[in-house]
This record gives C-alpha cells, structure tokens and sequence, in this order.
C-alpha cells in the first residue's frame, strides 16, 4: 500500500545559545507526550514530524555498553560505512546522508527510551536503524510510531513484534533484518533432538527476548516428541541480578539432556560459571542462542582448574548470513576495519541500506516516505541488485529493484519480517566460536 504525504514542517533555523534552551525543552516535551500518548498512531493528513527536503538524516540505536555490547559494538561500525558508502556515490534524493552518532541503548530499555526520543524530537531523523535487545526495541517502538521514523532493528528477535504488527500497532514504521525467534527457536529444538536429547529444560532472561523465544522453543521439542522438564515452572532470571544459584539449581533439577539458555552475555557468563561451580552442568549439553554469540563469552564464563575452558563443547544457534551481498561485504569490511566479518554487521548493513533505499524511491527524506517504499525496494518484483550505489543508479532512473543483501534477500513480510537460515556453532577447547553447520526451522 503506498502513501500520500504531506508537506513537511522545515525547521527555522536558531541561535546557538537558544538552539540548546530549546533542544532541552524538546526533549522534556517528548518525554510528557510519550508518558501521554504512548501508544497514540500519527493522524491522517498531518504533516510528518520528522526529516524534510533537506538531506536525508538517520541514525542508530545500538549497544555501546550494557549486557549486550560485546556483540553490539561491531554492528555500530557498519552504519557509518554504509552511509560513507552511499555518499561517495553521490548520496540520497541529490544530497549526502546525514548520520547522527549512535545513541548508545546501554542494554537498558528506559536508556533507549531516552536515546530514541532523542533521536526522533530533537535530531528528528527519518529512519534509526535499531535495536539490538528486543526490550529496548519495545520501548523504543511507540516513540517512532508518533513521530513516524522508520525503526529496522538488525537484531530484535522476539515473536511479540510479529503479534503487535498483525494487530496494526506499528502503523507500517517497524521492520527487522534478522528473523524471528520464532525460527530460531524452532532451529534450535531440533538441534536439540539431532543431538539426541529427549529431555530438556530452559533458563531465559526475563524479557521479551528470553521469554518469547522460550515458548516457541518449549513448543517446538514437545512437538518433536521430547519431554520439558521444567515446562510447569520456567526458569526466567532478572536481567539486573547480580547472582543465580537458585536459577540453575531449578533450571538444572529433573536430569535434563539438554539445556536450553537464553541468556545475554554478562549476565549469562555469570549464569553458566555458577552452574558449574555447583557442579551441575556436568554431562548436559548446554544450549545457547545469539545473545551470547561473541568472541569473548567462553573468556567471560572462565575456566577449570586445570585451565580449560568451562564452555567447552557448548553449542548453539545465530542467524547466520548467506545474502549475494555478503562476500562483496565482507572484502570491504576487511579493507576498511582490518578484522572479519562478525554476527549482526551485515543485518546492520542491511538495515541502513532499505533505510536509504526507500527514502531515494519515495523521492522524499521522511520516515513516513521510507516506510512507503521499504517492501518496494526489499521484494519483488524488480531487477535483482546488491549493491547499493549500483541499486540507488536503478530507482534514479525510474526502475524497480529487488534488493539482495549480505544477511540474506531480505524479502520484508506485511509483519516487517524476514525469514533467514541459521548457522551452528560450538566452543572449542581453546575457547574460539567455531561454526560446524546450518540448521533450518522444521
């Protein structure tokens, strides 16, 4: 469905004394109108708060610091050097793209809140792309909505977001990169069964994140016939605890085969060294997912006193990435940051690139003109292109395009999903992420 918009508002230039009084004032409003009208869609008709006939501004949303920088900090390199890349190709709508710094989340869904509302009513960009914790997206997603910025995350995966889009709460201004849980979930019980385990049990981070993928993976096993042995009383851990031996005794008790632990890495180093310093982890096979998926997790969990690493023989799932634009991806990312390629950075390098994409075929550099486009320039029909400058040449000259990216053909559902394979990975006895294989959803 496309959309018709308005003339956007253009902002008048200010004063550098009265531009900081009034960014301050800005964003003390936004915080009273996103406690007002939280979940308040933009009307019909009304002008779009945000970008405008200038050069097309966006931003990111992503991890810094927190449970989940460890991964979150490569993804923020991919951003900038898909905006470099663009620009030197001559930019969106005839002018260079204009990237504000990351506004780092910290893990935290009220520092997101925060940071987006930020975003949105003070920078008032067009598209953000983020963000990486599922909790922080949710919080994040009613600020976006009302000031119709267009959100992509490269890595929330909770199955909540599919429920509330088919419930029309994103108003068309939410997308992901990566696939949700609920594949991945289903990708890793069946893990589970080809690693011989007819029993298992889970322990999740009680968020969005855990908690949904939690019932998608507790579905999953049962229907492929294994038992839960903990499905009457899940095991879900505060993000914000600090211990967890009543956790692992619960998650751990029943002699489960497997595991199954949905954790984010600070937390959840701290998680698995407890269950074995109880000794309690001892012949299961532990489970994990991608918020873990960082080189330094088997470094954080530690290691035996004999200096081998707990982790060791540790399995688990990531989205992986196979899109025709991903070894094209992966030269230059190792040109430009001297280091491979690492999880997420090409669902990050997708995200920004649908972001300028949809703004150059709307013709215009608001949210409300991506979101119009976004399913346009992702599917098909269209001439099939991965890269961007030679994709951007295309729309230019009045074609459709099927985008085909690093993370995958990144074909955008009316739910703003995606549907990806996923790699396996394990730890290896001198503690590196070793991927041994793909599994796909049953």
């Amino acid at each position: 469905m496309k959309r018709f918009t308005s003339s956007p508002l253009q902002p008048t230039p200010l004063q550098p004394g009265k531009a900081v009084i009034l960014a301050t004032l800005a964003m003390a409003a936004g915080f009273f109108a996103a406690a007002c009208q939280e979940t308040t869609p933009p009307q019909p008709g009304s002008s779009p708060a945000t970008g405008g006939t200038g050069g097309l501004k966006i931003g990111s949303l992503l991890p810094a610091t927190g449970d989940l920088a460890s991964i979150g900090q490569p993804m923020l390199d991919a951003v900038p050097l898909l905006v470099e890349t663009v620009n030197q190709c001559g930019g969106v709508n005839g002018a260079p793209v204009t990237l504000v710094p990351n506004a780092d989340d910290q893990t935290s869904p009220e520092a997101g809140l925060e940071a987006m509302t930020r975003l949105a009513e003070v920078e008032r960009v067009a598209g953000v792309v983020g963000s990486f914790a599922s909790s922080v997206s949710t919080a994040a997603i009613p600020v976006a909505v009302r000031n119709r910025v267009m959100l992509i995350s490269p890595g929330s995966t909770s199955p909540v977001f599919t429920e509330r889009a088919k419930k029309g709460e994103f108003q068309g201004y939410w997308a992901r990169t990566a696939p949700p849980d609920t594949y991945q979930a289903q990708a890793l019980a069946k893990l589970a069964k080809e690693k011989g385990a007819t029993k298992a049990s889970t322990i999740v981070i009680n968020n969005d994140y855990g908690v949904g993928f939690e019932r998608e993976f507790v579905q999953a096993f049962q229907k492929a016939g294994g038992t839960i042995t903990n499905a009457n009383r899940p095991t879900r851990y505060d993000p914000k605890a600090t211990t967890f031996d009543t956790e692992v005794q619960a998650a751990f008790s029943g002699n489960p085969d497997a595991v199954a632990a949905v954790l984010y890495a600070e937390t959840g180093s701290l998680l698995l060294k407890s269950a074995f310093e109880q000794g309690l982890s001892k012949g299961v096979q532990i489970l994990l997912t991608d918020g873990v998926y960082s080189p330094d997790f088997p470094e954080q969990v530690g290691k035996t006193a004999d200096g081998k690493f707990i982790l060791v023989g540790a399995m688990g799932t990531v989205p992986g990435a196979d899109g025709k634009a991903l070894e094209a991806l992966k030269k230059l990312w190792q040109e430009k940051k001297g280091r491979p390629i690492s999880a997420y950075v090409p669902h990050s390098w997708d995200a920004a690139a649908l972001l300028v994409l949809a703004a150059e075929a709307a013709k215009v550099n608001t949210g409300e003109g991506i979101s119009s486009k976004i399913r346009d320039v992702a599917n098909a029909p269209g001439t099939e292109v991965t890269d961007v400058c030679e994709a951007l040449k295309l729309i230019r000259s009045g074609q459709e395009i099927n985008y085909q990216g690093a993370s995958g053909n990144v074909d955008i559902d009316e739910n703003g999903d995606v549907v990806g394979s996923y790699d396996v990975w394990q730890v290896t006895d001198d503690g590196k992420l070793e991927v041994i294989g793909k599994v796909s959803p049953q």
